[in-house]
């Protein structure tokens, strides 16, 4: 598996370099593997959100929620582009299934998708523009020190961002890249 804060493809920062140095447990996929291309159901076009487990044995204690978050930093923007961010996902969850990442975490009445970058409210697909290079799509898992977060439903996933840089006791990345 390629890291995806080394690799000379993509000419974007690692957006997690100036957040706080927080400890990783496992996150894993049956739908990709870690450093691959997304296959085309999780692009653009389909939108479908990938399969994501982890195990709650790696959590570190004092863990109370979890959150999901998929971000472009190779967009050609300033700030990126957020695909996804859902959040207050009890400890019970342990994973969520393909396709689960609608405008409801299907099977997690708890949990509240956003809105993205994209307008969307739940998973948005990998979508780079044509020639543009390859860009990176980083599925956080976030360890959450609180059973809920208190943001606004209509919120941006920026605003997710922001509370989780306070209240995340651990993150764990899984990505993909996609090129059109």
């Amino acid at each position: 598996m390629t890291d995806y804060r080394n690799d000379p493809r993509f000419p974007g920062p690692d957006p997690y370099a100036p957040l706080k140095d927080l400890p990783t447990f496992t996150v894993t996929s049956t739908d990709f593997a870690c450093g691959e291309q997304l296959p085309v159901k999780h692009r653009g076009g389909q939108s479908v959100s990938p399969q994501l487990s982890w195990d709650p044995s790696e959590l570190p204690a004092g863990t109370k929620s979890l959150a999901i978050t998929c971000f472009d930093p190779d967009a050609p923007t300033a700030s990126g582009f957020w695909h996804w961010g859902v959040f207050n996902i009890p400890l019970s969850c342990t994973s969520v299934a393909t396709g689960a990442g609608g405008e409801t975490l299907a099977g997690v009445p708890e949990a509240v998708n956003l809105k993205g970058d994209s307008l969307r409210r739940g998973y948005y697909g990998s979508n780079p523009p044509a020639g543009h290079g390859p860009h990176r799509y980083l599925f956080a898992v976030h360890a959450v020190d609180t059973e809920t977060l208190d943001i606004a439903p209509n919120s941006p996933v920026t605003v997710l961002g922001f509370n989780l840089y306070f209240h995340s006791l651990a993150r764990a990345i899984y990505w993909g890249w996609d090129e059109n």
